[in-house]
């Protein structure tokens, strides 16, 4: 089977002269029918990492056990999967095996065992997710973590440590169920792990959550594909931002492949996918009418240490001394620049809302229902309603609720940063 990869550039390669910086966003769309093929993975790993410390005692642990049996039940008989679970230490509650029928109910009857009971220290329970995942290095590895509560302070050093040692063997996506985990924990592993995070409100949602987190992850069929950036000499890569569906910044993640050449992880992909980029790079600035080859954007994955590029577009420099030209701020750069303004605006917000600077706090929020009504993006700005009374959408006045749901607010942190696509006009 082969995926097809579509690249398209959206850019104004207009610059006045001496300006140095070219901004770009490059879309990438896979799908059936023409474009650069890419052949998928023969097979996909699935791994489930649950809290069963002691807080997740209760209708937790029983909702947990729940929801990872309707998760095992689901998957298909082609995926192999395996379950952890950890508190102060990790089990291996089941290890690797092919999702056949006889498989799924020895690992439902194990996951009706699990209970709850001891600390939180997340490195372990990552450590022996990855000693499993290592067992099938060639196919498309992906982990659902789970979790109630923070992770051990003490923990924090050889959580990161862990996190570099799983960074590209596999992707994690993070939940965390109720309102006494931390935000930024679970968006530390989720962030170096390439996966989302989100909350589980209620216990009884784990199952529907569970089933959409599998089912994404089972619509993936071609493994660690990576961003390629060439610039040409005496270039400089400001940022590479993946800005939708979600923002993700990667560019701390470059890696050298050889000189004005850098890699950037982008994991696994699947059919009717479709992600977008910013990269803003600096180039050593040209006069009126010169024109230059600001960047080369590519993807390419390896499959059995057979390199293969399955798209690639071309950003452009042209130095003009025409305003009308230089002047125009590209829709989809102008877009992106603005969720990203959206999502910093909501975490300050948040930040001094939790610190009582109710006037910093107002502004900022006030500021992100302005942009989220800008840009059209619903998604945000009906979270948004949950934290403050909107007097008037367009101007951004608000003004900050009394009462305001735990869980509300940490909905709107965890979700700061999913973004909507340039409305059509």
């Amino acid at each position: 089977m082969s995926n097809q990869f579509k690249a398209e550039v959206f850019q104004n390669q207009y610059l006045p002269q001496g300006v140095r910086e070219v901004h770009a966003i490059m879309t990438v769309s896979v799908e059936a029918g023409e474009g650069i093929a890419a052949t998928s993975s023969t097979s996909r790993l699935f791994g489930i990492i649950c809290d069963t410390s002691g807080s997740m005692g209760g209708g937790k642990i029983h909702a947990a056990r729940d929801a990872i049996v309707k998760a095992v039940n689901l998957l298909p008989e082609d995926a192999h999967f395996f379950i952890v679970t950890g508190a102060a230490k990790a089990n291996v509650v089941f290890p690797v095996s092919p999702a056949t029928f006889e498989k799924k109910q020895q690992a439902i009857a194990s996951v009706k065992n699990i209970l709850a009971n001891g600390g939180t220290l997340m490195s372990t329970w990552l450590a022996e997710a990855l000693k499993q995942f290592q067992k099938m290095p060639n196919v498309v590895r992906q982990a659902l973590l789970l979790t109630d509560g923070q992770n051990d302070d003490s923990d924090e050093q050889q959580l990161k440590k862990v996190l570099q040692q799983c960074e590209e063997v596999f992707q994690c996506d993070c939940r965390g169920v109720g309102t006494d985990w931390r935000v930024a924990q679970l968006q530390l592993i989720a962030g170096k792990l390439l996966g989302t995070t989100d909350i589980i409100p209620k216990a009884e949602m784990m199952s529907a959550d569970f089933r959409a987190i599998l089912e994404k992850a089972m619509s993936k069929d071609v493994s660690d594909v990576a961003m390629r950036l060439w610039t040409p000499q005496g270039a400089k890569i400001l940022f590479c931002k993946q800005v939708s569906p979600d923002i993700v910044d990667l560019t701390h993640r470059a890696k050298p492949v050889k000189p004005q050449v850098i890699d950037y992880p982008t994991g696994a992909w699947g059919v009717k996918e479709s992600r977008d980029y910013h990269f803003c790079i600096e180039v050593n600035p040209g006069n009126v009418g010169d024109e230059m080859l600001a960047g080369r954007a590519s993807l390419v994955y390896t499959l059995n240490g057979t390199e293969t590029k399955i798209a690639e577009a071309r950003i452009l420099a042209t130095w003009t001394d025409d305003d009308a030209k230089s002047t125009k701020i590209d829709r989809q750069v102008a877009h992106y620049t603005g969720q990203a303004e959206l999502a910093q605006s909501i975490q300050e917000g948040l930040e001094a809302r939790a610190q009582g600077d109710i006037e910093m706090a107002t502004a900022k929020l006030g500021k992100a229902v302005k942009l989220a009504h800008e840009s059209g993006n619903e998604a945000t700005a009906k979270l948004l309603k949950t934290v403050v009374d909107i007097q008037d959408a367009p101007t951004g006045t608000v003004r900050l609720k009394r009462e305001v749901a735990k869980e509300d607010a940490m909905a709107l942190e965890t979700r700061s940063t999913k973004t909507t696509r340039i409305p059509k006009s």
